[in-house]
């Protein structure tokens, strides 16, 4: 039962993952983890002496590898319920949870629940100017941009010049290119950078 419902859980975890360190180690130790959490519950029964033996045992092992994902641990408490419920024979709980917290987190990543809009970006450029009026580029801001925030600004030495970055959110997905094109033809903008981070 541990290894069907950790296997499951293994598969649930590789659908889900966006990030940039994927491990096919740690896709096994989660089955494992799942089997040897039941071999744990098995061996301690009601004898609170094995118990007390096993995790100090236990204690000696640590892990190496520092977990850089909050999902990661996720997975590892998950498995580890599968395991003890396999354990002490609850068998019934172990499929429930495996299906319905699996599919929970299965249903959140993909339906991207509180991702960021992608309408939503991080405008950075550098501005060069010798006077204090409005600057020419709130025109385009205005007309291209649902909302628009100054976020900081950083002077470059003694110069004129200055790097500024602006949130802003787009009124439409597609006029991303149109925006950074006619915000380089301002006078006195350079080095335009247009950020989203997705994750």
């Amino acid at each position: 039962m541990a290894l069907v419902c950790g296997m499951f859980v293994s598969y649930i975890y590789r659908w889900t993952y966006t990030g940039t360190s994927y491990s096919t180690t740690f896709v096994h130790s989660i089955v494992a983890f799942a089997m040897i959490s039941t071999v744990v519950i098995m061996i301690i029964g009601n004898n609170l002496a094995r118990a007390f033996g096993l995790m100090g045992s236990m204690a000696i092992i640590r892990f190496r590898m520092a977990i850089k994902d909050t999902q990661d641990i996720v997975f590892i408490f998950l498995s580890l319920a599968i395991g003890m419920a396999a354990g002490t024979g609850m068998y019934q709980v172990a499929i429930a949870s495996t299906l319905f917290i699996g599919l929970v987190i299965l249903l959140l990543s993909k339906s991207r629940y509180a991702s960021l809009h992608k309408r939503e970006y991080l405008l950075q450029f550098q501005y060069t100017s010798e006077n204090d009026e409005d600057a020419p580029y709130f025109d385009i801001f205005r007309r291209f941009c649902k909302k628009f925030k100054l976020v900081n600004i950083k002077s470059l030495g003694e110069t004129d010049t200055m790097v500024l970055s602006y949130y802003i959110k787009l009124k439409r997905q597609d006029a991303g290119k149109e925006f950074i094109r006619q915000i380089g033809q301002v006078e006195g903008i350079s080095n335009i950078n247009f950020f989203y981070d997705e994750d």
